[in-house]
């Protein structure tokens, strides 16, 4: 087959549905507000996907910022560091907020942030050099989904890939951490993209990012355009249509190259990487200074909140005193979430520790944290027309309810992404996203039950 001919599209293509959901960018114009150490950190074992970390440290033993305190054999995983300098105080376990329990490795701080002697910038002479300094910084996916950078930048040998999609879409409610990032640290984010296109032979980058970022576009254009940071004239920056989930890897896919990533397939399989653009800038930091990632930009802000900004935070820094930095709660919070509104995860505690992954804590008041009851179905067709995937979220909650696991895989409830655009659109405000959730976690049950019979 003949090798298809790169462009860079002058608009993007379209997707299949979506939602318009409110932008609330309150703190897309300030400035991120860098918050001093904790005197005490909790820093969970699992923080991305793939197999958990196991402590490396014991309690007792002095740590700097930077010392790696957990890590594994296992190829899907990342190395996890100290966020401060100071003692071991504890090893214990704690609840994560999709449910599952890790260990996690307390710190208590000197308050000198020290950082781990043995620190220097990675030698890269080749890709595996560069593939090994990618996990030993023990970056994962920092748009959310915590998928370890190592592993995606790893390309099979069977998969060509001549596209980097750089994700800026940001397109979920509230949050302007990446918004932030390349307002911030713009040099950083072409620095990262030629480090890894230089490494893995890539032909094209483009930036995608939604049109309701104007300070951002207007950034990444001028240094995208100038000789200097773009020697090889081989990036462009494509604005968006602001609409959910514009930011979904299949999504952004489809709207800035035209191809469709197959059912059950990876990006690789569609001739692409997609890295998020706080992922690109923190790997230049890291090739230039050897700092693996201890710090997290988050955007803080809800109607429970006094003062939203955007804090750069030590990774398990508990979520109180990050709100206490942002002058703690002005209404009593009923609901906590870490992310954004349609795909975050809610807090039962907010004594809970910041994660790799995290790019929001919202906080809600009463009024804004209260649901809808949900009513019967009236058939309207709304979720059909908003799912990204085109698939029938009636069909797979009437699959769930009969827990018939044969018509979950023929209706394809596994390629759900869990965007929220169905439960958004519905007027009868049914719990889908709910509803799909469970019936993934009894579908891989079930398959695991009959692999053991087996």
């Amino acid at each position: 087959m003949e090798k298809q001919k790169l462009f860079f599209p002058v608009k993007p293509f379209r997707t299949n549905g979506g939602a318009k959901v409110p932008h609330r960018k309150n703190t897309s114009d300030v400035q991120s507000a860098v918050m001093p150490s904790p005197k005490t950190v909790t820093i969970p074992m699992q923080q991305h996907i793939g197999a958990p970390c196991k402590p490396v440290v014991a309690v007792g033993d002095a740590v700097y910022v930077g010392t790696v305190i957990g890590d594994s054999d296992a190829f899907v995983c990342a190395p996890i560091h100290s966020s401060v300098s100071g003692t071991v105080k504890s090893i214990t376990r704690i609840t994560l907020p999709g449910g599952n329990t890790t260990e996690a490795v307390v710190i208590e701080s000197d308050g000198q942030d020290t950082p781990d002697p043995g620190l220097k910038p990675p030698v890269v002479e080749n890709l595996q050099d560069f593939l090994k300094a990618v996990r030993d910084s023990g970056l994962v996916g920092l748009g959310g989904a915590g998928f370890p950078a190592h592993v995606k930048l790893n390309v099979p040998k069977d998969k060509e890939v001549d596209t980097l999609l750089i994700n800026c879409a940001e397109c979920e409610p509230y949050i302007t951490a990446d918004n932030r990032e390349v307002i911030e640290n713009s040099w950083a984010v072409m620095s990262g993209i030629y480090a890894v296109t230089e490494l893995l032979g890539i032909e094209r980058v483009i930036i995608g990012i939604e049109d309701n970022k104007p300070e951002a576009i207007r950034i990444l254009k001028e240094i995208a355009d100038n000789e200097k940071y773009d020697p090889k004239d081989i990036i462009r920056v494509l604005p968006l249509k602001a609409s959910y989930p514009q930011g979904a890897e299949k999504v952004l896919i489809k709207a800035c190259t035209g191809r469709e990533v197959p059912a059950g397939k990876l990006p690789a399989d569609a001739g692409c990487i997609v890295m998020n653009v706080t992922s690109v800038a923190f790997l230049s930091d890291y090739l230039k200074t050897g700092m693996p990632l201890v710090k997290k930009r988050l955007t803080i802000d809800g109607s429970a909140v006094k003062d939203p900004k955007n804090v750069i935070v030590p990774i398990g820094t508990p979520i109180n005193e990050v709100m206490e930095f942002c002058g703690g709660y002005k209404a009593e919070p009923c609901k906590i979430l870490m992310g954004g509104p349609m795909m975050g995860l809610a807090v039962s505690d907010d004594t809970l520790p910041i994660l790799k992954q995290n790019n929001a804590i919202l906080a809600f008041d009463e009024k804004e944290a209260r649901l809808t009851e949900a009513t019967d179905c009236i058939r309207c067709g709304r979720c059909v027309s908003a799912c990204p995937m085109r698939l029938v979220p009636t069909k797979l909650c009437a699959d769930v309810k009969l827990k018939d696991f044969e018509a979950m895989q023929k209706h394809q409830i596994m390629t759900c992404m869990e965007c929220g655009s169905c439960a958004f659109s519905c007027p009868a405000h049914r719990h889908i996203v709910q509803t799909i959730r469970l019936g993934k976690s009894q579908l891989r049950a079930e398959l695991m039950k009959q692999k053991g019979d087996k």
